[in-house]
């Protein structure tokens, strides 16, 4: 089958995008607002985009909560979201007044920013501290100005959980990172493969 997403005339129950474009990494970011309030909450349009040095970037439908508070403070943490994570994660996605905490929702307990005043998932094996760079309103072909917002970060400190390190590498599979695919689906990496590059 093909169509133009234009015209968005698949014919199928629900758009296939997102499901094509996974398994995502989800973003679970963290961060502050102007009056000292934290906020919490998952973004699967996530991932570094460099690393030298470390950024990250992550997209909302909408000038939401995190993308405000960002803007305002200039800082915010990206939690590790594992398998055993998943339901307080999604318990964070929850659309809350404006100000009221995410994490106390969830049930979760914050664990203080080292080098950024924002704290992170206190139970995640993984967090990483991020400056803000730049936010960028993303505009379609046609020069609309679409409802997207790209916010990009440099990671300036990093958190792992000792018992995620095994021989000196972060063990994916002893983690379970929880990846987004479409509709209501969720994948766990349970398992790796390693393929060597080759030289010519």
């Amino acid at each position: 089958m093909f169509y133009e997403t234009s015209a968005n005339d698949h014919g199928l129950p629900h758009n296939p995008f997102k499901a094509i474009v996974s398994p995502r990494p989800i973003g679970w970011i963290s961060s502050k607002d102007a009056e000292g309030r934290f906020n919490l909450a998952p973004y699967s349009f996530f991932n570094a985009i460099g690393d030298t040095p470390p950024m990250v970037m992550f997209s909302s439908t909408g000038y939401k909560d995190s993308v405000t508070n960002i803007d305002a403070t200039g800082e915010f943490v990206c939690n590790f979201v594992s398998q055993d994570l998943a339901a307080e994660m999604n318990a964070s996605s929850a659309p809350l007044p404006y100000g009221e905490s995410e994490f106390e929702r969830a049930g979760l307990d914050m664990a203080e920013g080292r080098v950024v005043g924002v704290p992170r998932v206190a139970r995640a094996y993984a967090a990483l501290e991020c400056r803000h760079l730049s936010t960028q309103r993303m505009v379609s072909l046609e020069g609309v100005e679409t409802n997207s917002w790209v916010v990009f970060g440099q990671v300036v400190g990093i958190h792992i959980a000792e018992e995620a390190i095994v021989d000196g590498r972060f063990d994916v599979t002893k983690v379970n990172p929880l990846a987004r695919l479409g509709y209501l689906d969720y994948a766990a990496v349970t398992e790796v493969f390693q393929l060597t590059r080759p030289n010519s």
